[in-house]
């Protein structure tokens, strides 16, 4: 029987008549309780651990792109950005708590400048920080700065060293003074050269040592890094000033500060020389040639200095004071000055 206990020995056909049936009926009985059994029964912990298949709704995965995989295995990531030094670290809101121009007290601080780049002192009267993008006005500030120096000493120097045919009325080619058929191929030729590498680098990529260096030292202000990077320092002296994020800040400080007053003497040079028609070597010749007038003249406005100083701009009228220990300093020197004189 299905249920277990003993086993009966065979009968055969002669011994029971009503056998086939009863065998037949058993057969039907086992057929149906074989499926039924195998409902009820626990699987095996090792066959339950199995994961189910796919359902034939679930979407097939997508297609591997084999040469971009090839692609991003063969090239090597990129080195990370060494990290700054937390104590000289670069943030923004350096100047939250005033509300004027540090350049010009008299102007409001734009909201835009706040003391996180080189050469930020809230000055924008004509607020462009409000519209355009930061950044773009860095960069081209620092252009205009660095063509600037070049043309400061360029300038005087041609009307200095330049043979006659290369100059207009003895002064540098310019826009004001006019150009020379020479001079105005010259001038054209450089100005294609420095326009081509506008072009070529005004969308240069910054994944460069330097710039993965400057997005570090600027990753509590933003994430584009500083302006003006071209990955350049042949002289390595970038860190001159501390090879931290205040050390380069200051070292850009001092390149847009130069710039700025490059800037300044080249529009003063052009402007000069339109209106007088007189070269600025020949009009300030003490400042281009050797002389003893110039040094000499450096030492009274050096002392002015240890003397006197401006008093606060924001506070009119604006005048000279003596500064701290300024009228002692007074004494000394117009001591030494009579005793050099009696003698």
């Amino acid at each position: 029987t299905f249920g277990g206990g003993s086993r009966s020995p065979p009968t055969t056909c002669s011994s029971s008549p009503h056998f086939q049936p009863m065998k037949f009926h058993h057969l039907l009985l086992a057929s149906a309780a074989c499926p039924a059994a195998h409902s009820f029964t626990t699987l095996s912990p090792r066959l339950s651990n199995l994961a189910p298949l796919r359902s034939v709704a679930e979407p097939a995965p997508a297609a591997v792109d084999i040469s971009k995989l090839e692609a991003s295995l063969s090239s090597p990531p990129a080195p990370p950005a060494p990290e700054a030094d937390a104590a000289n670290q670069i943030v923004p809101g350096r100047y939250d708590s005033v509300d004027y121009s540090l350049a010009f007290p008299a102007f409001p601080k734009p909201p835009a400048l706040d003391g996180s780049h080189a050469g930020d002192f809230g000055f924008d009267p004509l607020g462009f920080t409000d519209s355009f993008d930061l950044y773009y006005l860095q960069e081209s500030e620092l252009r205009h700065c660095r063509l600037a120096m070049l043309a400061a000493v360029g300038f005087p120097l041609s009307e200095l060293l330049a043979p006659s045919w290369a100059l207009k009325d003895g002064m540098a080619p310019s826009v004001l003074n006019g150009f020379t058929l020479p001079s105005f191929a010259f001038v054209f030729l450089a100005f294609s050269a420095f326009g081509y590498l506008d072009y070529s680098t005004s969308l240069r990529s910054t994944d460069t040592p330097m710039g993965r260096l400057h997005r570090s030292d600027m990753s509590a202000v933003w994430k584009f890094g500083v302006a003006g990077d071209y990955n350049f320092d042949p002289l390595n002296l970038y860190n001159s000033f501390g090879d931290d994020p205040a050390g380069r800040k200051g070292m850009r400080q001092v390149e847009v500060t130069q710039g700025r007053y490059a800037m300044l003497a080249v529009a003063f040079m052009a402007f000069w020389e339109a209106s007088t028609h007189t070269p600025v070597t020949q009009s300030f010749g003490m400042f281009f040639h050797p002389n003893a007038l110039l040094p000499l003249l450096a030492v009274p406005a050096w002392l002015a200095a240890q003397v006197y100083e401006v008093s606060d701009p924001r506070e009119f009228p604006i005048r000279l004071k003596y500064r701290q220990g300024g009228e002692e300093t007074e004494r000394v020197i117009k001591q030494g000055v009579n005793g050099a004189v009696e003698a």
